[in-house]
């Protein structure tokens, strides 16, 4: 039996949110701090030592931050796995009712939807709850070493593009030189994104390039402010 392929992007939010939610915070944070370190009129080494810190505390940053909030969504579904591992071995008529109530709510007749609750239950009941329940699918399933990784190479990876463009220009161009690269990557990144989410490519150009540039303006006064009063 030849099977239908379709091509969704619903599979591709996860990864993709936390990738370019890394990038993207990779880029501004430190382009924000080598631009703001660079218009106080700091020497290269301390604009360069700036951002190497700033990547180093923002990956492990990212990297906690992920771990905790996945962590916390796994020992949830773990919980809820738990409860309902008793529930069905407790009140398994009670929980067979409860699924057949879930696909009628779905459209489909009594009838149907309790011989499909009933072949279900028998396959795998714990799984067909997970799913049907609980919404949890073994693909989405928490996975916080996977995450707090994925975040926090994806902002290594973003950071060390501003380090890269202010260790290459000369000092007196790297506020200039950093913001103008930085920006231009933002957009790149924007735009990437919203093509595979099937979203319009200059909307998500622009408005991560909106919210970098105004990061990078805002961190630029702060730091002439600083350097002037100095």
């Amino acid at each position: 039996m030849l099977r239908h392929r379709e091509r969704h992007r619903t599979d591709r939010i996860a990864w993709l949110r936390a990738a370019v939610l890394g990038a993207n915070d990779g880029i501004v944070s430190i382009a924000s701090l080598v631009v703001g370190v660079a218009a106080a009129n700091a020497e290269r080494s301390d604009i360069m030592l700036a951002g190497v810190a700033g990547l180093v505390a923002g990956a492990l940053s990212m990297a906690a931050g992920e771990y905790v909030s996945v962590s916390s969504q796994a020992d949830s579904e773990r919980a809820d796995l738990a409860r309902e591992r008793t529930e069905l071995a407790t009140a398994p008529a009670a929980e067979l009712d409860e699924l057949t109530h879930i696909y009628v709510e779905r459209g489909l007749e009594p009838p149907l939807a309790r011989q499909v609750a009933q072949q279900l239950t028998a396959h795998d009941a714990l799984k067909a709850h997970a799913r049907d329940e609980l919404g949890i699918l073994e693909e989405t399933a928490a996975r916080p070493l996977l995450a707090a990784f994925a975040s926090a190479a994806a902002f290594a990876a973003g950071a060390v593009l501003p380090i890269i463009t202010a260790a290459l220009v000369p000092n007196a161009a790297v506020t200039a030189v950093v913001a103008v690269v930085s920006l231009a990557c933002l957009a790149l990144l924007g735009a990437l994104a919203a093509k595979a989410g099937g979203a319009s490519v200059a909307f998500g150009a622009g408005r991560v390039a909106f919210w970098g540039a105004l990061a990078m303006v805002v961190t630029a006064a702060v730091g002439r402010l600083f350097g002037a009063a100095v």
